[in-house]
């Protein structure tokens, strides 16, 4: 079917352009020691999850119990939640998931590592656990290297866990658009994490994983750098947000739309916030890129000035942030050359708990 026939607003996926982003990460990756760990979070969608598998990828993070137990169903064998489950019920779930899947997730108190080895105990599991280090995001982690040694021991020595090593993902950096500044904070977060690994190691608990990174930081790594993994979700898609980088990926996620009226002022379409997020970054119009978009509940307007579409004529809405986008839609809609080759169901949507 071609695009043109589906019913608007649909988010579409660009498989030429996906599968090229795939293959330029991989050429990034092939140049470091770093595995590739995609970021669930962007795709919510297990079918695009089995592609990243299949591109070579050593298994998917995630942010919710919820999507890595979609993981687990879809068959997914290697699943980190690249944050803290806390909630005494979801720390039970934890140990239950982990009976059928290598699960690792990040802690930064003592009294959730007790509680995931008292589920862990009661469920005959085992549970990895990452070391969350706060390397400037202001959000979860400890932040000395005494901290981590502590809970890292409180791990080794709880039946039912298993030390992995540190998270430490460089969001902050993610959407830094000075190249200087990204480059030079990639580098002293290098030092804070050898500094880091090298205690650790002189206390006899060597990390056998650090994760994290970003899409936007992950042409700074090195072939020397301490990070084993790479936790990135946005460079299959892409969005407005990461395009002010001026990095190697393409866009390849669109909410493909259908003009619905036009005067002499404005080109209005009929995707709104309900269809595009607006969270992160403005989205535009594939097809006048450079004429800002206004979005309300069920409309986006453009001048008519800077975009000559018509009634009934269709365009593609680059998203602002692509992670908060794909979770308004239930269904992906794969493509190529125009041509729609399958849909998928976001399987996730929704999934915040």
């Amino acid at each position: 079917m071609d695009i043109q026939h589906l019913p608007t607003p649909a988010l579409i996926l660009d498989m030429d352009v996906f599968e090229k982003n795939m293959a330029t990460m991989n050429a990034f990756l092939a140049n470091t020691s770093m595995k590739l760990r995609p970021h669930y979070k962007s795709s919510k969608c297990t079918a695009i999850a089995h592609r990243q598998i299949a591109a070579g990828a050593i298994g998917l993070c995630c942010a919710k119990l919820s999507e890595a137990e979609d993981l687990a169903d879809a068959g997914i064998e290697d699943i980190l939640i690249a944050n803290q489950v806390a909630d005494r019920a979801k720390v039970a779930r934890v140990a239950r998931l982990a009976q059928c899947c290598r699960l690792t997730v990040c802690v930064d108190s003592a009294q959730n590592i007790a509680d995931l080895a008292a589920a862990a105990a009661y469920q005959g599991s085992t549970v990895h656990c990452l070391v969350e280090y706060e390397i400037g995001m202001r959000r979860c982690g400890v932040e000395t290297k005494e901290e981590a040694y502590a809970l890292a021991r409180q791990i080794a020595d709880s039946p039912g866990l298993v030390f992995g090593g540190i998270q430490a993902y460089a969001g902050h950096l993610s959407h830094e658009v000075d190249y200087r500044v990204r480059q030079e904070e990639s580098i002293k977060i290098e030092v804070r994490l050898r500094e880091l690994l090298d205690f650790l190691y002189s206390r006899g608990l060597p990390a056998r994983e650090v994760s994290g990174v970003s899409t936007g930081t992950v042409e700074f790594r090195q072939q020397d750098t301490v990070y084993t993994e790479i936790q990135a979700g946005s460079y299959t898609f892409m969005d407005t947000a990461y395009n002010l980088l001026n990095l190697p990926f393409e866009n390849s996620l669109f909410v493909l739309s259908t003009i619905m009226s036009a005067n002499q002022y404005f080109v209005i379409s009929d995707a709104g916030r309900k269809s595009v997020s607006v969270d992160q970054q403005m989205p535009v119009f594939r097809e006048c890129p450079d004429t800002p978009l206004r979005v309300s509940e069920e409309h986006s307007a453009v001048s008519a000035e800077g975009c000559k579409a018509a009634v009934g004529d269709k365009v593609h809405i680059i998203p602002g942030h692509c992670c908060t986008t794909v979770n308004l839609h239930d269904w992906l809609y794969l493509t190529r050359q125009g041509k729609v080759i399958d849909k998928v169901p976001v399987i996730s949507r929704g999934k915040s708990y």
